[in-house]
């Protein structure tokens, strides 16, 4: 069967030598398994790719570059496909998917642990706990390694230990011409520093080393869940700790609305609430004196931090963050002044769904200590990033919900330098992937760009555009 795309028509007999080359598979839009292969974790975006190629390693992926290049179809990657902007499906062109990508090596004795491109923190991090080792991963233990590195990586770690990116010693990379290159401090140094924040403009990663860090298998972490009527309280006092608080201790307060759970009175259930949530990376018996002021910012209606286990503290958020509904995402970096934080209680108060959120990163520690030129992620002197999120079971009323997410970000922003963290934003915005590097650092990544991707096939992305394309 011919299949229609954008740029013209697959015939059998050209989709037959793709699959030809392949040890992966190719789903088209007639086969039984499309509609799967097609989902990804954000339900807002339903995209109809002309064809899906589950690529099992790196040869499969340099085959699918390639039949993309020469047939000039529109490219989308998926890792773990949590694709909070949708870059991980296309309608018309080809999905290069890498979830069949599972492999992860560890080595104990370096601390070194590589990974291929499909391989989700959850994965990794039953790997690398075997040996009492991590490195800083995503709050939801389904998210993909890659894109979420690519982008910089926000996680429990990050105080401890920096972003993901920060992490990264070196990457294996498809380029837009079929290069397989490698991409660390001494090959491809100008790669190597555009992938830790540049996001995935620059090939396809289909393997990413990290060092890795002494964490666990037990940790201080959990939630203190405290009331509306205490919000302004509770913020201000957890501001007062931000400069307090050592470096194994990384903080977010999340202003949402109590589900139903078996810790939390009933009547308690559906009312705005403020949740502290964290995690001591160290000693947790060290930690409690950490952690005593976190349990003093209001009245308590619930207090859970204690002794965990690390995957366990990374696992947490899973249940309440299931596959199908509807996301919209974005972000700003903010300096938490009063004004700041009576916008960000105001606009919760006015929140379009129960699971819709705002999230209030606390930043710093090793975090800030990383250069500003080592990386391309920029914002390391930032104190605190909020994270909008309107979220839905469904479709219903999910363009209004977005609205009130941009109106939140347009309000809170004003309190800080316009700049979004690209993996918490839900728009393909070039204003806004622009504003959130500093000229010298954009320019850089243009430069990177128009030696990797000139043509830009690798645009399904928070998009550094390259020269020709301007």
């Amino acid at each position: 069967m011919s299949i229609d795309t954008a740029k013209g028509v697959l015939g059998d007999a050209t989709i037959a030598e793709l699959e030809a080359g392949l040890r992966g598979t190719v789903v088209r839009p007639d086969d039984a398994g499309y509609d799967e292969a097609r989902a990804v974790w954000n339900g807002s975006h339903d995209k109809h790719p002309a064809l899906i190629v589950r690529c099992t390693g790196t040869a499969d992926v340099i085959r699918a570059v390639e039949f993309a290049r020469s047939q000039d179809l529109l490219v989308a990657v998926r890792g773990g496909a949590h694709s909070i902007a949708g870059f991980s499906t296309c309608d018309d062109g080809i999905v290069i998917d890498l979830s069949p990508m599972k492999g992860v090596i560890v080595d104990p004795a370096r601390r070194r642990v590589v990974a291929q491109a499909g391989v989700t923190w959850g994965d990794l991090d039953h790997e690398t706990q075997a040996f009492g080792l991590a490195v800083t991963g995503g709050l939801i233990s389904s998210t993909g390694i890659s894109g979420f590195t690519l982008g910089g990586g926000v996680g429990w770690l990050l105080r401890r230990h920096g972003l993901s990116s920060d992490n990264l010693t070196a990457a294996e990379v498809v380029t837009a011409d079929g290069r397989v290159v490698r991409a660390d401090p001494q090959e491809h140094p100008e790669l190597f520093w555009a992938l830790r924040g540049g996001g995935g403009n620059f090939g396809v990663v289909t393997s990413l080393e990290f060092q890795l860090h002494p964490v666990g298998p037990q940790v201080l972490a959990g939630l203190i869940v405290y009331p509306v009527a205490e919000a302004r309280q509770v913020l201000t006092r957890w501001r007062e700790q931000l400069d307090r608080m050592p470096d194994e201790l990384t903080t977010v307060l999340n202003l949402t609305t109590a589900p139903p759970l078996p810790f939390l009175p009933p009547e308690v259930h559906g009312t705005r609430v403020v949740v502290l949530l964290g995690m001591y990376a160290g000693d947790p018996s060290a930690g409690e004196a950490a952690v005593a002021p976190l349990r003093t910012l209001g009245t308590p209606i619930a207090d859970l931090m204690g002794p965990v286990s690390y995957t366990d503290m990374q696992s947490m958020l899973d249940p309440l963050w299931e596959a199908g509904a509807h996301n919209y995402f974005t972000s700003a970096f903010i300096e938490p002044s009063d004004a700041a934080l009576d916008t960000v209680l105001r606009r919760h108060l006015t929140t379009p769904t129960p699971s819709s959120e705002l999230h209030m990163h606390h930043l710093g520690g090793a975090f800030a200590r990383v250069p500003a030129e080592a990386t391309a992620f920029s914002q390391r002197d930032a104190r605190v990033l909020c994270n909008v999120i309107a979220r839905s079971p469904d479709a219903t009323d999910f363009d209004s919900h977005v609205a009130w997410a941009r109106d939140t970000r347009r309000e809170i922003a004003a309190h800080g330098h316009g700049a979004m963290y690209v993996n918490f934003t839900g728009d393909a915005a070039e204003d806004k992937v622009r504003a959130s590097y500093p000229d010298a650092v954009y320019e850089r990544l243009v430069r990177v760009k128009d030696a990797y991707d000139p043509t830009n096939m690798f645009r399904l992305n928070q998009n550094i555009r390259p020269s020709a394309a301007a």
